[in-house]
Parts: structure tokens; sequence; C-alpha cells
């Protein structure tokens, strides 16, 4: 009963604030402003509270109107890597590989939404009933996906995955027990040999954390440009060069796809080509860059086995614009394709390399995998 009092003055307090934003049109009120409002308000309704209790619904209403509400209390904790939203009534955190149901919540599916108008408004972009499914990035880099009614039948549906805050480097995987000593040895010295490698796994199974890792152990002599859809990678590099993709403006235009990107890359004198993750047509311009003397590079693919990776991507290549027979995509991924690492997300939440093998130069017309690790 307690609790639901507490949610009612939340609410009283927020809708309190909203409208003497709305009455003056203020369009950044401050911290202090938005303090002396709630306090007008607990006067006009004749509500005593203890001063921690006042300071604590003073926060909360700052979280909601400046930031991003319920959800400024996790974005903080470096605990938390993901945030899932599933309506206004359910949130969701990830916690060490694990889904944890959290006690907050949205005032109601009207402050939902405004939190998401309020992400995709800083970047150029909008939500609504035309355009219902959109992809942001918060300040910090945190990836942003929204996705609204119709298209969402539960209410407003927002995921958050966090930006690392931290480098990722072998050690600290070797730490958390995502691979042994000799795999660390084995990667660490495929990446100085210039191997190029594809990391595989499902959703949430750390290909891009173990990405990270590989990038970082990258000579300093050598130019590294990196391709993403959201920049998430964390390189700690001297010659890096970071490119990120753009979505098309609320008029359709002005989209640079990866494949664009990739391409852009090959003319600018790279010695490393790292790319978050192959998922359409660039996959052939990947295969030839490296075929064509830029060795040693990077990237991941959704796949749940090694071999499975390597028959993504000849679809993927088949899909593009290029009409290529089997016959000249293998050979090529063949030749391209130097290790495969594959990664998983345990039930206890942990992730981990599951095997790392090699692929065989001399197996045309079929693959054959070297197997060097299975855990």
């Amino acid at each position: 009963m307690r609790k639901e009092k507490e949610i009612a003055l939340q609410k009283k307090l927020h809708q309190w604030v909203i409208d003497w934003i709305g009455e003056t049109r203020t369009k950044s009120p401050t911290k202090s402003e938005i303090a002396e409002q709630c306090h007008l308000c607990l006067k006009e309704e004749d509500i005593c509270l203890s001063t921690k209790a006042v300071d604590h619904l003073i926060q909360d209403i700052q979280f909601s109107v400046l930031g991003l509400g319920p959800l400024e209390v996790y974005l903080q904790d470096n605990s938390v890597t993901e945030i899932m939203v599933n309506g206004p009534d359910t949130i969701f955190v990830e916690r060490s590989g694990r889904l944890e149901k959290t006690d907050l919540s949205f005032f109601c599916e009207a402050h939902l939404r405004r939190i998401i108008q309020q992400i995709v408004g800083k970047i150029g972009r909008r939500i609504d009933e035309q355009t219902p499914l959109v992809d942001a990035r918060l300040p910090d880099g945190s990836r942003v996906n929204a996705i609204i009614p119709p298209l969402s039948l539960k209410g407003s549906i927002l995921t958050i995955r966090k930006f690392p805050t931290k480098t990722w480097e072998l050690k600290a995987l070797l730490k958390q027990k995502t691979l042994s000593k000799k795999m660390a040895e084995f990667l660490s010295n495929a990446v100085q040999q210039q191997k190029n490698i594809l990391i595989s796994g499902g959703t949430g199974s750390g290909k891009t954390s173990t990405l990270n890792a590989l990038a970082n152990l990258i000579p300093k002599s050598e130019r590294i440009i990196t391709i993403e859809d959201s920049a998430e990678m964390k390189i700690e590099h001297p010659h890096l060069v970071s490119l990120e993709s753009r979505n098309a403006n609320i008029e359709g235009a002005g989209e640079i796809t990866i494949r664009a990107l990739l391409r852009n890359a090959l003319r600018m004198r790279p010695d490393r080509i790292v790319v978050g993750e192959i998922r359409g047509d660039e996959s052939i311009d990947m295969l030839q860059a490296m075929n064509t003397g830029h060795q040693g590079s990077l990237t991941t693919i959704h796949a749940n086995a090694p071999l499975e990776s390597l028959y993504r991507l000849e679809t993927m290549v088949l899909m593009g614009d290029l009409d290529l027979p089997i016959t000249a995509i293998r050979p090529q991924i063949i030749q391209a394709i130097d290790i495969i690492v594959q990664q998983e997300r345990l039930a206890s939440g942990q992730r981990k390399i599951v095997s790392i093998a090699e692929i065989s130069k001399k197996s045309l017309p079929e693959y054959k995998l070297i197997e060097r690790f299975k855990s």
C-alpha cells in the first residue's frame, strides 16, 4: 500500500512539472527549477514528508524529466550490461549474463514514450505510427533500439545495450574464464601472424568483447580501421580510425551502409580492417579485402557453429547484387578466413569460447575444419 502511495505521489509530481513546462514553454528546465516545482506541488497538496523522502522524490522527477527516468539508476550501474523495457510496467536488466526483473517501472505508457522520443530526438530521428521502429545511440555510446505500437502489442519496447566503460583485453577474458591460457596464447600468435579471424556466436555470447580483446593485440605500428553499425568497440591504439554507418534521415535520404564504409576503407591504406559484424551484402567486400592484401582482419557473425558460420557467409554473398555461383564463392571464403572462434553464452550466464578451428586451404570443393581447441 505504501509503495502504491509513493508511485501515486511520483505521478502527481511528474505531471505537475510536465504541465509547468508546457505552460511556461521552458525547453530546458534546470534541476533547481524542477526541485522548486516539486516543493510547490507538495505545498499545494499539503503533503508532509521527511527531508530524505522529499530529496528522493525530487531526484526521481529530475531523472524522469531530464534523464531516462527509472533507467538512470541502471545506466549508472557498471554491473548492468543491458536494459530491457517490455512496456511501462516491466523492466529487466542483465548482470553477468543473467536476466533479472527489477521493481521499477515508468509512470505510464505516455511517460515511456516521452523518454523514447527524448532519446531519438537528440540524433534527429523520430518514432511514430509511420516510423514505429528506430535504432539510436545515447551520448555515452550505448546502443538503443525502440519499437512501439502497432508493431508491439504490449506497449512501447526499449532495449539498451550499454557501451563498455573499459578496454577489453585478453587478460580480462582469462580472468572471467572465457577462454583458457592456451587458447589465449594461440589467438595472440594468430593476431601477430596476421591471420584473418571470424568470431562466431549467438546474440549476447560475448563476440564483441572477444573482438575488442583481439583488436587490442594488433601491433601499434599498424593502421586499424574499424567499421560498425553502432560504435561499441573500445580499442586503445595510436593509429585507429573508427567509422560508423548512418541510417537514412526522416526524408529517407543520407543512408551510409557498412558496405559503403568498407569500400571506402580500402582507399584509406588500412593494415587491418575490423568490422563489428557482417550480416549482409558487405560480406563479399570483406572477403575480397581479406584476399587482396589486408591480412589480419577481424569480424564477427551470428552463427551457432563454426561450419554454420561459413554457410551463413555463403548465403549473405548470394543475397547480394553479384550473381556468383557457389563454386566461385566457396574458394574465396576458404582462402579469406583462417580461423573461426566459436563463442557461446552458457546457461549460467557465462560467456565462453567453446572451440577454435582453422580452415584447411586444401579442402576444395568442401569445407574442412581443423579443430585446435574444444571445451
